[in-house]
């Protein structure tokens, strides 16, 4: 079946237009996608789409093309479309018309300018039209005058609710015998409940972090009960790191979610709802070292086992789940030991936490407090030593 598509990429494709679309696709209908208008977002066109966007001369020189060929038709349109305040939509399907005269049907996505451009195709070409009805074009419609004679010329209207139905045919006199139900599609394949193991990376992308390390280790591991969420970005580090990249040509993109850079009660939800934490540091090409990483620390607070190297100073914070530097093998067995052995997996964690409250509590801010006090005292020309006894002897 041709397919000639009437849609708007004003953020890209929404998620369930882009499902709709792979999905026709897969049946091996011929698609041609006309889109009113045509910008990039959170998904976009893959290389089987075969998109047609607006512009401004191809509308200009569409009109004097379709006048010269039907411009009794034309003109009789154009004077409908002033009538309607819709000259716009009838002068973008005039556009559309070279390309789309030879499909077997109009399928317009959302009752809005794109039914209304497909009102005036369907005028031009006699093909059969239909629209899918979603939301807001019944509440908030742009020209709710144009909205009511599209519909009535729809040779079916297609709607995701019976509480829509019910609003077409209420509201706008829609014939309910022609308006069918056809819910959204969901990746059931995808979207199911399926318990994982949770592995939490944070950190900017760089790389004395150890992400390809990493990456490489869940490639090795090679489990299906495993996801491994990434908190970070791309930072002006000595040696960038793409981790995006980086998980596309190792082959674990199936296997990572990308959070991008978080702070506040969304990293914290990060950390209490991971399994287990993983940084596996390492010196970079220049030889830049951790210091001891703040997010090791964050992990030992929140009670989570901490899988890392043996790198500057974090074996002196934890001695459980340490492997060498660089050693893709030894990573992928300690996560592998943390994923298997639950109790273990707890245990460690609430020792971890032990630690940190004796470790990186406030009190290390009291110890700078006091070095501080202490050498402007020197500065001064005072005794801390003295000070502190005439403080005391007051008392």
């Amino acid at each position: 079946m041709k397919i000639a598509m009437i849609v708007s990429m004003k953020y890209g494709p929404t998620k369930f237009l882009h499902r709709d679309i792979e999905a026709l696709l897969d049946k091996k209908h011929e698609l041609k996608i006309f889109t009113l208008l045509n910008n990039r977002g959170l998904y976009n066109p893959t290389d089987r789409w075969n998109v047609f966007p607006v512009t401004r001369l191809g509308i200009i020189r569409s009109q004097f093309a379709v006048f010269f060929k039907m411009s009794a038709k034309y003109l009789r349109l154009l004077r409908e479309a002033r009538q309607l305040n819709a000259v716009k939509d009838f002068m973008i399907g005039v556009s559309f018309y070279e390309e789309l005269k030879n499909s077997d049907i109009i399928f317009a996505y959302f009752g809005d300018h794109k039914l209304f451009t497909g009102y005036f195709c369907k005028r031009l070409t006699g093909i059969p039209l239909v629209v899918t009805i979603r939301a807001y074009e019944l509440y908030r419609n742009p020209n709710e005058k144009m909205f009511m004679k599209a519909l009535a010329n729809c040779d079916r209207i297609v709607t995701i609710t019976d509480h829509n139905k019910k609003l077409l045919v209420e509201r706008f006199a829609a014939n309910e015998s022609e308006i069918d139900i056809v819910r959204q599609i969901v990746e059931l394949e995808k979207f199911h409940p399926q318990p994982k193991i949770k592995i939490l990376i944070v950190g900017f992308f760089a790389e004395k972090k150890g992400h390809e390390v990493l990456f490489n280790a869940i490639k090795l591991m090679n489990r299906q009960d495993i996801e491994l969420w990434v908190v970070g970005d791309i930072n002006r580090s000595i040696v960038k790191v793409d981790g995006r990249q980086m998980a596309e040509n190792i082959g674990i993109l199936d296997s990572v979610a990308f959070f991008g850079e978080q702070s506040g009660n969304a990293l914290r939800a990060l950390y209490r709802e991971c399994d287990i934490f993983c940084l596996p540091s390492r010196p970079d090409r220049h030889g830049d070292h951790e210091g001891f990483p703040n997010v090791i620390a964050e992990a030992m607070a929140s009670g989570k086992p901490v899988v890392s190297t043996y790198h500057a100073g974090i074996p002196e914070a934890i001695d459980d789940f340490l492997v060498e530097e660089n050693n893709v093998e030894q990573l992928a067995g300690a996560l592998a030991q943390a994923c298997d052995k639950i109790e273990l997996r707890i245990s460690v964690g609430q020792k971890n936490r032990r630690r940190a409250e004796t470790m990186f509590s406030l009190k290390n801010s009291d110890r700078l407090e006091n070095i501080l006090q202490t050498c402007a005292k020197i500065k001064n020309g005072k005794n801390p030593i003295t000070e502190t006894d005439k403080t005391k002897k007051v008392v």
